[in-house]
């Protein structure tokens, strides 16, 4: 294997154009195609080397968002204004987060999230404002639904309470209701909370009255990450894949309370095709058929054997754990160390840099 990629090693203002370059096409838009996926540039543009055949006109990856980023590329390199465009927007945008106190990292720079370079439908990009830590790659996400019951609420901040205690980052999404006792609990206690959001970074808080704690979480050290533009508006839209984000920011998702219909349902179809674990509490699974039928489903798929098969769609619904936990002892018992996470994410980038 040859050496690891040259992001790392490279000067910071070689890092910083590199960066700019991979966030122009992000920012490319084609008036019929839209914009490339975001995903697929995360996975295929990690190095500096695989930034370059992007701006040769190269698409390594076979699927139809390949063929719709390859059209779009093919455009804007024959169309210089395209680029221009792009360029003025990313300008713009940077200045609208560098004014908001936010900061921006991409797949190509070696803070970005080590659990998140493990997915395949991870942004390209994430402002933030605060602070990364290689110490959120032991982290869970905690969520649940926004209208709590105080029995909720309760069990969340126990469970957040633990977590935190067991030096695990807890990590929620900035809502109402079970998101924000989990926040408030761990900042309560000291530790370090992170905040994934809907909206762009340098946009109004939402939920509005969360914006004092969106501040108290970055003053407590923590951080408060938008996958988004800085001026993206909060959009229903958005709050799925933030969910996508938050999983895939974690070594799994603890669901407190939550309906069918609750976005925290959707983050633990998400965590399941992660290969994260999903944490049920017993509670939830004694009142709410999702919750026993996902559980229910998993066992199944662990007691049928099967072949691996490494052709499987990345989307694709695997054999992964759903467990039903009664203490905060059930979670931890399956973090892993922060290292171990590293270690895994770093392997990826040099794989990812013999191409």
């Amino acid at each position: 294997m040859s050496a690891k990629p040259s992001v790392v090693s490279r000067r910071p203002e070689a890092r910083s154009a590199d960066r700019e370059r991979l966030l122009t096409l992000c920012a490319l838009r084609h008036g019929e195609l839209g914009r490339i996926d975001g995903s697929l540039l995360a996975r295929t543009a990690q190095t500096p080397e695989a930034l370059d055949r992007w701006f040769a006109g190269q698409v390594i990856e076979r699927s139809p968002k390949a063929d719709k980023a390859r059209n779009i590329l093919e455009w804007a390199l024959r169309d210089g204004a395209a680029i221009e465009e792009a360029e003025d927007f990313v300008g713009r945008q940077l200045a609208a987060a560098y004014a908001a106190g936010a900061d921006v990292t991409t797949v190509l720079d070696p803070d970005y999230p080590a659990n998140l370079r493990l997915v395949p439908d991870a942004p390209a990009f994430l402002f933030y404002r605060g602070q990364l830590d290689p110490a959120d790659a032991r982290s869970i996400a905690v969520v649940g639904t926004r209208q709590a019951t105080p029995d909720g609420r309760a069990r969340a901040a126990r469970m957040a309470r633990g977590l935190s205690d067991a030096g695990i980052v807890v990590v929620s999404g900035l809502a109402r209701g079970i998101d924000t006792v989990a926040h408030t609990t761990a900042l309560d206690g000291g530790r370090r909370t992170v905040a994934v959001i809907g909206n762009g970074i340098a946009g109004n808080t939402y939920p509005p009255e969360n914006a004092f704690l969106a501040d108290r979480i970055v003053d407590g050290g923590g951080a408060v990450i938008s996958q988004f533009w800085p001026t993206d508006p909060t959009d229903q839209w958005r709050f799925p894949a933030r969910n996508i984000t938050m999983s895939g920011y974690t070594q799994g998702t603890l669901v407190v309370e939550a309906a069918s219909t609750s976005g925290a349902k959707l983050q633990a179809q998400s965590a399941r095709r992660h290969s994260r674990t999903v944490f049920l509490l017993r509670s939830l699974a004694a009142t709410q058929a999702w919750a026993r039928k996902m559980l229910t489903e998993a066992r199944a798929e662990f007691s049928q054997p099967r072949q691996l098969d490494l052709t499987a769609p990345a989307d694709q619904d695997l054999p992964l754990a759903v467990v039903e936990v009664g203490d905060v002892g059930d979670v931890i018992a399956r973090v892993a160390d922060a290292a171990a996470v590293q270690a895994a994410a770093d392997m990826r980038l040099e794989l990812a840099g013999a191409w």
